[in-house]
Formats: structure tokens, sequence, C-alpha cells
């Protein structure tokens, strides 16, 4: 016969058993500590990195925002509800906001190490290095010659307009971040940059917001030349798209650096830092330069995207855009609008 336990043990046992599971679910819940990232970076490009870090720090519940560089801008500054960290290759805007007090500096050995060239303040790092290219289809090789500089591009723009005509796409300086900062860094080493866009506006050039979408249009035929285009995007888009060519220019090349930061009033600093410590940290470049198109900057790492491969490969003609107080111009409201007005002007005039 069995022994039946009085109703009163039970209820208690099940209290006890309740009350446990009820303490482990608010230990876990303790335990996670939330990391907010704002980012300007494909998630799906970025993701080994991220899930390494996430199997390291399996008590960081990672929660990664994918936004357009402005949109990352106007959100590292909302007061209300600050990020813990933000990555931009709008590397003016990250500059700036480093300038009005919104980045904290990182005190980790792997900034102490960090060079200087890649990073302000100890505060904002340059944790890529990505060449900018021009992308063409590969239809377009058996109607004229290729470009492969940017003297090369305005010749094509010129004499073979009739078949360009529409068929051009670029990066719209008005809502891009790192478009308007590529179109300003040219004009550093390319005398005729407003002859290039009055030629792209006689090609009734079509404008993208991101490289992601020019290298659709090129791919579905709508567009046959991509020009300023991001090359970590680029190349592996054109490993499964035989059809698209990416050329790094043979007279110069434009080199960006996504910029990551901790903000000063991240919610949860020390997984902030803990973070882009990662970034800067010898595992974290190698994962870049072995698993990601993002190139590594550091030199200590091997895989098939660093920045002294890219050298090796490219030479003397990579220009790394610098990160130093220069960049604050490009953001000053008044040079930006005399640039956008010109653009404007430059494209209407021909294209009216």
């Amino acid at each position: 016969m069995k022994h039946r336990s009085p109703p009163r043990f039970r209820l208690v046992t099940w209290l006890l058993v309740g009350l446990s599971v009820g303490l482990m679910a608010s230990s876990a819940a303790r335990a996670a500590t939330p990391l907010i990232i704002e980012a300007a970076l494909d998630r799906d490009v970025f993701e080994p990195v991220l899930e390494a870090f996430a199997a390291e720090n399996p008590r960081i519940e990672l929660d990664y925002r994918d936004r357009s560089t402005l949109t990352v801008d106007q959100r590292a500054r909302d007061t209300r509800d600050p990020p813990d960290v933000v990555i931009s290759s709008a590397m003016p805007w990250q500059m700036a906001l480093s300038n009005e007090g919104v980045a904290q500096p990182l005190d980790a050995p792997e900034a102490d190490q960090w060079p200087a060239w890649a990073k302000w303040r100890d505060e904002v790092f340059g944790f890529t290095f990505e060449p900018i290219v021009m992308a063409y289809r590969l239809e377009l090789a058996s109607h004229m010659p290729p470009p492969e500089t940017h003297r090369d591009l305005l010749q094509l723009l010129t004499d073979y307009r009739e078949w360009l005509d529409g068929r051009v796409v670029g990066y719209s300086p008005r809502d891009s971040g790192v478009g308007y900062t590529l179109y300003q860094q040219d004009a550093r080493y390319t005398p005729r940059v407003w002859d290039l866009v009055a030629a792209m506006g006689a090609a009734d050039v079509h404008l993208e917001k991101t490289t992601r979408k020019m290298l659709e249009g090129l791919s579905d035929g709508r567009y046959w030349l991509g020009y300023n285009l991001l090359g970590s995007y680029a190349m592996v888009w054109a490993q499964t798209h035989p059809d698209i060519i990416v050329q790094v220019p043979n007279d110069y090349s434009l080199v960006l650096m996504r910029m990551a930061f901790v903000h000063r009033d991240a919610p949860h600093p020390e997984a902030a830092k803990r973070f882009v410590a990662f970034l800067l940290s010898r595992r974290g470049q190698h994962i870049l330069a072995g698993q990601t198109p993002l190139f590594s900057v550091r030199d200590d790492v091997v895989g098939p995207y660093t920045a002294q491969r890219l050298r090796d490969q490219v030479g003397d003609h990579l220009y790394p855009i610098p990160i130093n107080a220069s960049l604050l111009a490009f953001v000053d409201a008044l040079r930006r609008q005399a640039f956008l007005r010109r653009w404007d002007r430059e494209l209407h005039i021909l294209t009216e």
C-alpha cells in the first residue's frame, strides 16, 4: 500500500520548487547584461565578429541595430536613450561626436597599443581598412575600355555618354554620410572632381544611399558602372556574381575606416568597453581578416583581408582617409551646404 504525502506537505514542496525556479530565473536575468550597438555596418558581413564576441562573453546579450550612417549619428545624439557603442563609416560624423564629448576614452591595453594614425584621443578607433572601388558589369567591356583610373572614368563618361546614359550609379552625398565624405576626399586628389561630377550628371547618374543598393542595381542590369563603392562589400559580392568586376583605381584609391567608440552615457559601460577592446584585440582583428571582407588594421594577424596584404597588392596607390582634426571641417554646416548647392547645380545644369 503506497503512502501518500499529506496535502499540506505537497503544497509546501511545490511552493519551494516554484520559489527555486523563480530565484534561478531572476539570477539569470541579472547575469545577462544588454549591449546596445548602433552601427552603420551590415550585420550579415559583421556576424562572425558578433558571434565570436558572444561566445567569449555569454553573459552579455547583444542588441545590434543596423542603420544608415546619418541615422546612427542621430541615435548617438539621443540623450534620452543612448546606445553603448557607436560604429560608423561616416568618419567626419564620428570625429564630430567625439569633439562634442559624446565619446569616452577607452582605458585598455588594446587602445594604448593601437596605431596613432587609426585613433583619436583614445576615444574613437578605426578598426577596419576598406578600399574604395569602382565596379562595372562585364558587358560594359564589350562596348568600351573598362576604367582603371579616375581619368579613365571621366573619359568614358564623355566619350561613351550614349551608352552610359542612365546606367551610372554613385552615392548620394545628401543622403549618405559616407558618400559625402568620399566626394570631399576626392577633391583632395582629383583636381577635376567637379568635371567628374558634371559628367556623371550629364549621364543621368542614379544616386543611392548604400553600396548594397548599387550592387543590386548592377547585378540586375539597371546600372552598368558604379563609382565609389565600399570595396569590402563589392569584393564579396563579386565572388557570387561573376558578371560584376571590381576595380581598385590605379591612380589612387581612398581607404575608409569604420570607427567605433564607447558612448559617454553608455547604459552598460563595462560591456561596451569590453566589446570595443575586442574589436582592437588580436583575436577580433584575426576574425576580421579571415572571416569578413572588412580588412584588419593590425599588422600581426594573417588572413585574406588585411591592410598589409592590400598594400602588397595595390602598392602606393592607397590613400587612407586620415583620422585627424581636418575631418571636422567636412561636417561644418556652411561648408556642407555650399558643397551640396554646387553638387545640385552641376547635376541640374547638365541634365535639364
